[in-house]
């Protein structure tokens, strides 16, 4: 997943982040570091957060667009 490299360029700390998305800062490492993997819902809010796909997010595409 490319949350780390989303967030270090957005210039976002882990304890930022978890806190934007209602989690904690462990949660946020595990899934930088994969360790564990985000359910849909927090996808979704991952993706809206940094206003990009979920495909992107994922390395499905390098589009960051995302399609509505």
């Amino acid at each position: 997943m490319r949350l780390a490299q989303l967030r270090k360029a957005r210039k976002v700390s882990q304890i930022k982040l978890a806190m934007e998305l209602n989690t904690n800062q462990n949660t946020i490492s595990r899934y930088e570091t994969g360790e564990r993997e985000a359910d849909y819902a927090t996808l979704i809010r991952i993706a809206d957060y940094f206003n990009v796909s979920i495909d992107y997010l994922l390395e499905r595409t390098d589009n960051p667009e995302m399609n509505k």
